[in-house]
């Protein structure tokens, strides 16, 4: 039944079935968020984060990344490398102002986005990697395990410390953690907020490789890509979705319950004011 399903899903493959209006990749493309560049003997498509200071999760540049995604999907490049312009954080996760004291209507908004982010990632037709060259904490480590492969610069930390300020994670977000970890490992990580080094990210699993720098780590990533090349791309597509079914079928089938419960927790006391406290805390270091 799964694989007539998936066979099903081929009418739903961005590559194949992709607007023609869609205009062609160019090297340098820019959306002033985001930017994408193709390589073009490889054919693998960089798409760099560009929002300074930290490539914070707003509400524009996840739609920038979205589209972005989408762009690079359906003009049938090889792979997907992410990454940032930032040379000292990949992306510093959601952007909590949207969460502190938040307008109902945008919340949702935001909340909705974000799940759009992930599934545009984590079920993204083309080879995806992540070349980690920053911090990676939050939705930015939620991000990177959504890529089928990390390469990350030393002397960063990557993980999920949701806890730390009263958050609770939503299931789908768990489960894109336990995909790369063992689940005994992803609990207590999620429980204890711990945020990864490079090197005991590198010894859990979390990342496949530490890299000297950007341009090694992108070399690395490319490499990775090509260890697909004599696999049909369709089938391969199919059996990427296959293999990550059970992560998102969750989520597909009650987008709406997810949201509720999301908006519902946010709107709690113990939320407000545990991010009230943990943003003043960033204020101080600043």
């Amino acid at each position: 039944m799964l694989r007539n399903s998936l066979i099903g899903s081929l009418r739903q493959i961005k590559p194949i079935l992709c607007s023609q209006s869609l205009r062609s990749l160019s090297n340098g493309e820019n959306s002033g968020l985001t930017t994408i560049e193709v390589d073009d003997k490889s054919g693998i498509a960089t798409l760099s984060m560009n929002l300074p200071p930290v490539n914070t999760l707003t509400l524009n540049l996840m739609h920038d990344l979205i589209d972005s995604i989408n762009q690079i999907e359906c003009n049938k490049s090889r792979g997907l490398i992410l990454t940032s312009s930032n040379d000292k954080v990949f992306s510093a996760g959601l952007d909590l102002k949207e969460l502190y004291k938040p307008d109902q209507e945008r919340l949702k908004e935001f909340w909705t986005i974000f799940q759009d982010l992930w599934l545009a990632l984590h079920l993204c037709g083309i080879p995806t990697a992540a070349a980690i060259n920053g911090h990676a904490p939050a939705a930015g480590c939620i991000m990177a395990t959504a890529c089928e492969y990390r390469v990350m610069l030393p002397d960063f930390v990557i993980g999920v410390h949701a806890t730390r300020f009263s958050f609770l994670v939503s299931k789908w977000m768990m489960l894109s953690y336990q995909s790369v970890l063992p689940r005994r490992i992803v609990e207590r990580a999620l429980n204890q907020g711990k945020l990864f080094s490079t090197q005991e990210a590198l010894e859990v699993g979390l990342i496949d490789e530490v890299a000297g720098s950007k341009k090694e780590a992108l070399a690395q990533c490319a490499a990775f890509i090509g260890t697909f090349d004599k696999a049909n791309p369709i089938a391969r597509t199919l059996t990427k979705r296959m293999c990550r079914d059970s992560d998102v079928t969750e989520l597909l089938r009650d987008r709406a319950g997810d949201l509720r419960a999301c908006v519902d927790y946010i709107n709690t006391p113990l939320f407000q004011e545990g991010l009230s406290a943990h943003l003043e805390g960033l204020k101080e270091k600043k």
